[in-house]
């Protein structure tokens, strides 16, 4: 086809760095990725750091590399997405600092300084931990002087993109919840919260819509990307609400986004915190909307390593069909996974399973047992969401990579006891919810994806009680890290 109409949307998650390049009705034509090159910074006792221009290097790369595999195509327009939490800090001539990723804790010796956590909750729909930026701004303010004052401001890592694209320094209403420094029911930066964590006001950007056309791509990053200068850059947002945006949810519906972590989120357009302080509550996209979350963590890149150790080679239709023979389960997991009751989380886990050894528990007991972990994690915040707000509802959405398995979501229809729905474009939610975005700025249509599949409940007896054995597995190992 000549001069098909597509768009670039950028992704930096957690673990990699992915280009995609899909055209206006959602067909992705491309994608390369790559791993996101953290590294250790010794001046804080758990600290990570990324070189921005490196990272730029590699977004040039990859783009270069998905359009010479796709000729004959028009780019309309490009858009970010990237992890909530991750920074770039930009100096005062404009240049790239250095990134911090979303599981950068240079912050968690400063956590003290919030004397009323209670009022950072209420303000900003969280509780305050070294996870949200103000503490990574603070820990870069109280150790490295030298960085310090070269430091003009900061940028989610989604915005920075679309700064090295337009020039135009911005903060993205969805990606600016995740700062602390946020007032999210009254949509705007908060002199409270600056006051709070000493920090200037003067220092955070202009605040923008998603779905804001912001300009042209700057001549020479064209050139470098070998796209047209007349692309648009439009200003794209945090990946959980992307990711929901592709399975174009209703209000007060529940949306599971399975990545390296997941999120199980609830669709209100009113401001609603949680008494006991375990949910976040987010601004979504559009100016009205909210996204109310409990977050079970890391629990896709559980399953992507297991995967690695024990089929290496195999793709997932391999595992499915060897999960489908276990019949003897005796092993279960607890893995480091989140659960909204509980004040700390676990940095340990492991398995457990019957002494001696059985000759029935075979490499697939193991990933059946990693499952398995997540759907009941994801059963525990479900719940605890529930006692926040009501869900009707008899479906929940689910997307993202982390769900490829039917296992998994069966598992979850029988513990939640609702239908379990994905769209065809469940695996690429978020580069899904950047072309709806892009078509939203230039006045598009969007096609609707269509529903791939519905996983329906069943009443499983056995299920119920592997559920009993799973939280007692999850206390053991509790009782024996704590």
């Amino acid at each position: 086809m000549t001069n098909q109409d597509a768009y670039i949307v950028i992704d930096i998650g957690t673990g990699n760095v992915r280009v995609a390049v899909a055209t206006t009705s959602g067909e992705i034509l491309g994608l390369a990725r790559e791993d996101l090159q953290n590294q250790k910074d010794y001046n804080y006792p758990d600290a990570l750091f990324f070189n921005p221009d490196d990272l730029w290097d590699q977004i040039i790369r990859l783009t270069r590399k998905v359009l010479a595999e796709i000729p004959e195509i028009r780019i309309l327009a490009l858009t970010a997405t990237s992890q909530r939490e991750g920074v770039v800090l930009i100096g005062k001539s404009g240049e790239s600092l250095i990134g911090l990723p979303n599981i950068d804790h240079r912050g968690r010796e400063w956590e003290d300084m919030i004397a009323d956590k209670s009022e950072v909750y209420q303000l900003t729909g969280r509780y305050p931990t070294s996870l949200f930026s103000a503490l990574k701004i603070v820990g870069i303010k109280n150790r490295l002087p030298v960085l310090w004052n070269e430091f003009a401001t900061f940028l989610s890592i989604s915005d920075w993109v679309e700064y090295k694209l337009s020039g135009v320094l911005h903060y993205e209403h969805s990606q600016a919840s995740e700062t602390m420094l946020y007032n999210v029911e009254k949509h705007d930066w908060s002199d409270r919260l600056c006051a709070v964590f000493e920090i200037e006001r003067s220092i955070l950007p202009k605040l923008i819509l998603s779905g804001t056309v912001i300009g042209q791509i700057i001549a020479s990053e064209a050139a470098a990307f070998n796209i047209d200068v007349d692309a648009q850059v439009i200003v794209g947002g945090a990946d959980t609400q992307l990711a929901v945006i592709s399975t174009q949810p209703l209000e007060n519906d529940v949306v599971i986004v399975s990545g390296t972590t997941t999120p199980i989120i609830k669709i209100t357009s009113e401001y609603v915190t949680d008494d006991q302080e375990r949910t976040w509550t987010n601004r979504h996209t559009d100016e009205h909307s909210f996204i109310l979350e409990a977050n079970a963590g890391v629990t896709g890149l559980n399953y992507q390593r297991l995967k690695e150790i024990f089929y290496p080679k195999e793709g997932y239709d391999v595992i499915e069909d060897e999960l489908q023979e276990i019949t003897h389960f005796q092993c279960l997991a607890s893995l480091g996974s989140l659960l909204a009751d509980e004040k700390t989380p676990l940095t340990r886990g492991g398995f457990i399973f019957d002494a001696p050894v059985s000759h029935l528990l075979t490499r697939g007991s193991f990933v059946w047992a990693t499952l398995w972990d997540i759907a009941c994690s994801i059963r525990e915040n479900y719940k605890s969401l529930c006692e926040v707000t009501t869900h009707d509802q008899d479906y929940i959405w689910v997307c993202g990579g982390g769900v490829q398995s039917r296992t998994l979501r069966q598992f979850i229809a029988n513990l939640i006891q609702k239908r379990v729905i994905i769209r065809k474009s469940y695996r690429q939610s978020s580069v899904i919810g950047g072309v709806y975005i892009c078509n939203k700025a230039l006045g598009k249509a969007f096609i609707e994806p269509l529903v791939q599949e519905e996983v329906f409940p069943e009443n499983n007896e056995q299920h119920q009680g592997l559920y009993n054995e799973w939280k007692k597995t999850r206390a053991s190992f509790t009782e024996i890290f704590s």
